[in-house]
């Protein structure tokens, strides 16, 4: 099997961006955009250096310099996999506890863009008021010993080229989330504002935090992974990514120092990055949160298999165009029928073999982003949020710590014992996981959508998952 090694000298590159947060996302992602524009003979200038701000970062580093920074990504197309070296990354910087070789990096002026994915819930937003949380305990310790978050050494970092006189780089959030880079401007100007508002001001005033849409299914990376990369040769690299064909980055342009040639690797720049992104994170990410649960209490192991299944199968299908497809405002050049259509076929393709246990992960994060939106647009217009509230008690019910069949569910969120203990009360009283207002806010008190969620909850317990969405379809 033959496997794609960069097709450009590594050797002639030099950095542009740095990057923290080297996930398996990020690198079957952004690393392979700009791997491609380097094929092309394209902004040898906008090389990354690796970055990260936790301990498992350290681990990640160790893994890839030790293969030169190359990272292996397998294409998993049912038709037949492939495999490439992605050689973008030319560095992984030190990871060290107050982040000095991070903050040195960035201040450097050829540095123009600082990129972040460091995961859904590492904003320290409060999910109740979408507003930056200063009162978290991580940010309060930053503050207190500063630079100890990624956004801290971002700070430290256009502190000291304001001091120099040199251009602020851009700062580029590719995490999944709602209006990403007004998420990381409040992090940042938040947690700056703490200690010297002068420069949170400043950073409002002058550094761009563009908005973007990006969308590629990447699993977790496990044995099976491994296996696959020492199947292509490759030896024993510890960390290989594996993604399904498809990839999508919708940006905003707005790059004041300059940005590599997005648009010719196939990155959409638009002023229309909401649009984008309402229609990928209702419909993408609420329908992989329509599909966990269930899936997850009827002991399903994979995605496909749940897709597979014609109740969880029934369920996504009218969830989506009953309750969240209807809402979503229309969307440049595309038909929001056939977007969903493409997204059954990507749940649905078995090489990826993404696992149901992966999306059920971080629900306290997921669900204020993924599913809350929908259920308050739906209320708002008067329509069905049936399915909706089902998805939120199964939600509940899978949290309770064991499957259907009685199975135990090891812990699978940050805030697991809490949400166990709720789960557990909420069985007598479902009303008390409604009243989770970093999750809910104000939902728990309408009347229409707490009966729903009292109504299947409560079957859930009496029937189990499979008879509940048999009444559900029917």
């Amino acid at each position: 099997m033959t496997v794609h090694l960069p097709a450009y000298d590594r050797s002639k590159l030099t950095p542009g961006i740095v990057h923290i947060g080297l996930g398996n996302f990020h690198r079957a992602h952004m690393a392979v955009y700009l791997d491609d524009l380097f094929g092309m003979g394209l902004n040898h200038d906008w090389a990354i250096l690796g970055a990260g701000v936790r301990e498992g970062d350290a681990r990640m580093r160790d893994a890839l310099r030790a293969q030169d920074c190359l990272s292996t990504v397998i294409e998993l197309d049912p038709k037949g996999k492939s495999a490439r070296r992605v050689g973008s990354m030319i560095d992984f910087l030190p990871v060290e506890p107050d982040n000095a070789a991070l903050i040195a990096a960035m201040a450097r002026p050829e540095i123009r863009i600082v990129s972040l994915t460091v995961t859904e819930g590492g904003y320290f937003i409060n999910p109740a008021t979408g507003e930056f949380d200063p009162d978290h305990p991580e940010i309060m310790a930053d503050a207190a010993d500063p630079h100890r978050t990624a956004f801290g050494a971002i700070i430290a970092a256009l502190k000291a080229r304001k001091a120099a006189g040199v251009p602020p780089f851009t700062v580029m959030s590719c995490d999944n989330l709602p209006g990403n880079g007004q998420v990381t401007m409040a992090a940042v100007t938040g947690l700056a504002a703490i200690k010297d508002p002068a420069l949170a001001d400043w950073i409002k005033a002058n550094v761009a935090f563009p908005n973007g849409m990006v969308d590629r299914i990447t699993p977790a990376t496990g044995p099976r992974e491994r296996a696959m990369a020492a199947a292509f040769g490759l030896g024993d690299d510890p960390v290989p990514v594996t993604c399904e064909p498809f990839r999508q980055w919708v940006l905003e342009d707005n790059f004041p120092s300059g940005r590599p040639a997005f648009e010719k690797a196939g990155v959409t720049l638009t002023p229309h990055v909401h649009n984008f992104e309402m229609m990928k994170i209702r419909i993408l990410n609420g329908g992989h949160a329509t599909i966990a649960y269930p899936g997850g209490l009827m002991d399903i192991e994979y995605v496909h298999e749940a897709m597979a299944d014609p109740l969880i199968r029934g369920l996504l299908d009218k969830v989506e165009m009953d309750e969240i497809i209807p809402y979503i405002p229309p969307v440049p050049d595309t038909n929001l029928g056939d977007y969903y259509r493409l997204i059954v076929e990507r749940f649905s393709n078995p090489e990826v073999a993404d696992t149901e246990r992966r999306l059920c992960l971080d629900g306290s994060n997921r669900q204020p982003k993924f599913i809350v939106p929908s259920i308050r647009d739906a209320l708002a217009a008067g329509g069905s949020v049936e399915g909706l509230a089902l998805v939120s008690a199964m939600w509940c019910r899978y949290c309770f710590g064991e499957t259907d069949s009685g199975t135990v569910i090891p812990p699978n969120d940050p805030d697991w014992d809490a949400l166990v203990v709720r789960a557990k009360a909420a069985k007598a009283r479902p009303a008390a996981w409604l009243e989770m207002a970093a999750v809910y806010g104000d939902l728990g008190q309408d009347a229409r959508f707490a009966q729903a969620f009292e109504r299947q909850l409560n079957r859930l317990w009496a029937v189990g998952t499979a008879q509940t969405l048999t009444e559900y379809l029917a």
